[in-house]
């Protein structure tokens, strides 16, 4: 998986990637990648079901875009849940909302000084690994008010390899736009960083081991990506390793700004005191997300988020819910042409707890799942041919991604190259395989400019992170033109065998390939005979 950074990383979003991205969302098909959603829940213990439930896995009605989705993610990274019966409840709500698959878990809860953080996913397509705290407080003011939390996990139906691993930050900063408060904010954030370049942040074995992808996903309570905990977050340092990144590319200042009224996540209540007028709640991703390679995001991380509409063709990243017209005031309800006013009710409703102002909506992106690479076979045998004569075999190349969990749109692209053994050719350049599409299928060459056993391994180098490397084994046999009985010798034995064969007739002895037995095959093969082989 590459991790290079800056301009490079988005070479290969391409022309038509807007209209796939577009694809992701609008077609009545199952979702095909894996969507990943980041929610503050509002104090949430209990309660809310049936708003969750239709926030959640409530259908868009017709005339809207969306018409036929729903919000349906496959990982929640959730803030403010306070205690393990609250994650329960809110696992049973997704369990049994109607138009649940019914196969979320969540990771085990830990309780920390204040409201923490949660993990629910998909048992058919993650499987959870463990949890690490990286950021431990223990309730002094001077530190962040709430431990800042990795969950790891890998992709069902993928060998286990860091390339398919997903580490998912979750964290819920500090409020406040105070010196102080932006102070222990940076404390979080450079936790958050530290970890993912690799160091230990709390305690023997926290840090996140190389090469794994990672995503932030929390309420940041940040007013303006000019705050120094969000530059710690996504800015360029001398050790890049654990850089995030916008997908959505939209700094700035946030609060109460109506430029930015499309990404806006508070306060959607009826009781809020200010309306949508905040970006707190973001997902940022790292470099080996969005190189346009693999396992990535599902969208073009170089374009700004659109300021005109909330259904941005170049993005999955959306503010569920939001349609951009709620600046200032609760969210839209009748004439939201995001998702309608029923979901957009129950996202009020969800998030006013009790008559809790302050409440959030949740953000979503989809990310692509990486290729798998899958051969015709391990071996190509060319067989047993002569000097001179053309020598080809076929081998056939496929993205061979599992299109039943994951669906053939949401997984990545196989981009491969060949690299031929001497004695042996096989074509240049960089080609492609789509998911659930049907082989490639390449010539391979073998040359017969001399006789002689060849063999050799063709090397398949491509971005299947588990097998980034597939070694072919090829092999052919060349023989003089009199070697009639290809025992690899010219003899007397050749010549009577080779006229047992032309006065039977056999086709064997059509030494001129013309399909007939005939003198002039006789005459070659004299020919053949007294020359020299090469």
């Amino acid at each position: 998986m590459s991790t290079k950074a800056g301009a490079d990383r988005f070479v290969r979003f391409g022309i038509g990637a807007a209209a796939a991205v577009a694809a992701a969302w609008f077609p009545g098909a199952a979702l095909a990648q894996l969507r990943v959603a980041n929610w503050n829940v509002t104090n949430y213990s209990s309660g809310r079901v049936t708003d969750f439930q239709t926030a959640i896995y409530g259908v868009v009605p017709v005339p809207l875009p969306l018409a036929g989705r729903s919000l349906s993610p496959d990982i929640i990274l959730g803030e403010e849940f306070v205690s393990a019966a609250g994650v329960g409840n809110f696992l049973s709500l997704l369990n049994t909302a109607p138009g649940s698959p019914g196969d979320w878990a969540a990771a085990p809860f830990i309780d920390g000084p204040d409201s923490d953080s949660a993990f629910f996913y998909r048992t058919s397509k993650i499987a959870y690994i463990g949890t690490t705290i990286i950021s431990q407080v223990t309730g002094s003011t001077s530190l962040p008010p709430r431990n800042t939390y990795r969950y790891d996990m890998t992709l069902k139906g993928y060998a286990v390899v860091p390339g398919t691993r997903l580490a998912c930050y979750a964290t819920h900063m500090k409020a406040g736009s105070s010196p102080d408060d932006q102070a222990r904010r940076l404390l979080e954030a450079n936790k958050i960083r530290d970890n993912a370049a690799g160091f230990d942040t709390n305690g023997a074995g926290t840090a996140l081991p190389g090469g794994v992808a990672f995503l932030l996903g929390g309420d940041f309570n940040i007013q303006s990506s000019g705050q120094a905990a969000y530059q710690r977050l996504v800015g360029s340092e001398t050790n890049n390793a654990g850089r995030l990144f916008d997908p959505i590319v939209t700094p700035g200042s946030w609060n109460n700004n109506g430029t930015y009224s499309f990404v806006h996540t508070q306060d959607p209540s009826t009781t809020g005191t200010g309306g949508m007028d905040d970006r707190h709640d973001q997902i940022l991703l790292c470099s080996a997300l969005i190189d346009g390679d693999g396992f990535d995001y599902f969208g073009n991380p170089a374009a700004p988020y659109s300021t005109t509409t909330w259904n941005d063709p170049n993005h999955s990243y959306r503010c569920w819910g939001n349609d951009g017209t709620s600046f200032d005031t609760p969210l839209r309800t009748f004439g939201n042409t995001m998702v309608g006013p029923a979901i957009a009710q129950a996202l009020i409703n969800t998030a006013n707890a009790g008559g809790t102002s302050g409440g959030h909506l949740p953000v979503v992106l989809e990310l692509r799942v990486p290729p798998v690479v899958a051969t015709s076979g391990s071996a190509v045998d060319f067989g047993v041919v002569r000097v001179g004569q053309a020598a080809s075999a076929d081998l056939g190349v496929s993205n061979a991604g599992d299109t039943a969990r994951w669906t053939a749109p949401g997984i990545a692209p196989l981009t491969y190259s060949l690299s031929a053994p001497p004695g042996f050719t096989a074509p240049g350049g960089t080609f492609t395989a789509l998911a659930g599409a049907g082989p490639n299928t390449h010539t391979l060459g073998m040359s017969t400019l001399a006789p002689g056993p060849l063999s050799g391994t063709l090397i398949l180098s491509d971005n299947d992170p588990a097998s980034p490397v597939v070694s072919v084994n090829l092999a052919g046999l060349v023989l003089c033109g009199a070697d009639f009985n290809a025992d690899t010798t010219v003899d007397d034995f050749d010549y009577f065998d080779f006229l047992n064969a032309f006065f039977a007739p056999d086709l064997s002895a059509d030494v001129n390939g013309d399909t007939s037995v005939d003198d002039f095959d006789y005459f070659d093969f004299l020919n053949a005979f007294f020359a020299p082989c090469p």
